[in-house]
């Protein structure tokens, strides 16, 4: 709809995980940074945590971009769930592999086979699980001893769990004491600050095609922080939405009016972009 008016080649401010797009801020590259080092480093668990919309999956889709697949098979599990059923069906279907019929043990012996046989060919098995917040005890545990083929210095098997701060705190159960202790990195996805987040704006403008640092003004961007906690994903709603007030209006520049205008109308709809404690307690 608005492309064309602004001079811009696709949408800056998608809601799909693009890695494309992922803003270099420090604390990105810091979490980047340390997930690299857990995979490189060959260590058993590797915990990212982060608040809903800071780049947690974008993060993934990254990291998974660069990972050289002569080294590494890499498994992701996007759909993690309180009723996740049998474990080792999921992980098996993440790699592509299908699981036997037969006894529990079969069925155990048949995916530590697969990873020793990708061991035997010089690549170690990633497993990726976002959403891990929502796994049980009992199936963080089962994911422990997966974990248990690595023997020696080489890390067969590496897991990455990816999650909101509700997996942090379920980490710190007393059930959970030997898991926790097998998390090697473990890093927390904040929010930008006031100079990312315009920083981040800007950005993913000039990707799309418009370099004009002005189409959002710096009081513009500041509201934008305001409204948003510098969540990436919040930050898109309304630059994508101010967009499109700034086009229906022929407005060639996005003032701190019009994301006032933008802000105040989703909140009178009673979805408001950013919801407050006193909101979630309703």
């Amino acid at each position: 709809m608005y492309l064309e008016f602004y001079r811009l080649n696709e949408k800056p401010f998608a809601l799909t995980p693009n890695p494309a797009f992922l803003y270099p801020s420090k604390k990105h590259r810091l979490a980047l940074t340390t997930l690299q080092y857990g995979l490189l480093g060959q260590e058993g668990f590797v915990v990212i945590s982060g608040d809903i919309g800071t780049g947690k999956t974008t993060l993934i889709h990254q990291i998974l971009g660069q990972l050289d697949r002569r080294r590494f098979t890499c498994g992701l599990i996007t759909n993690a769930h309180e009723d996740f059923g049998d474990l080792l069906q999921w992980v098996m279907m993440a790699f592509g592999q299908e699981l036997p019929s037969g006894s529990k043990a079969e069925q155990y012996r048949s995916f530590l086979d697969f990873v020793a046989a990708e061991f035997r060919h010089m690549r170690r098995t990633v497993l990726i699980i976002d959403e891990s917040q929502n796994l049980s005890p009992a199936t963080l545990e089962e994911l422990r001893m997966l974990v248990n083929v690595n023997s020696g210095k080489a890390a067969a098997l590496q897991i990455v769990l990816v999650g909101q701060k509700q997996l942090l705190e379920k980490l710190r159960r007393p059930e959970l004491e030997q898991f926790a202790q097998r998390i090697a990195v473990n890093y927390r996805l904040e929010p930008l600050d006031r100079d990312d987040t315009a920083a981040y704006i800007r950005y993913r403008l000039a990707l799309a095609g418009n370099a004009d640092p002005e189409l959002f003004s710096d009081a513009a961007c500041a509201l934008v922080h305001r409204h948003s906690g510098g969540i990436p994903r919040i930050i898109n709603l309304i630059c994508d939405t101010s967009l499109v007030y700034g086009f229906a209006d022929e407005q060639f520049h996005i003032g701190e009016e019009l994301v006032e205008a933008v802000v105040n109308d989703r909140s009178a709809s009673g979805l408001p972009f950013l919801l407050t404690e006193a909101d979630e307690t309703r």
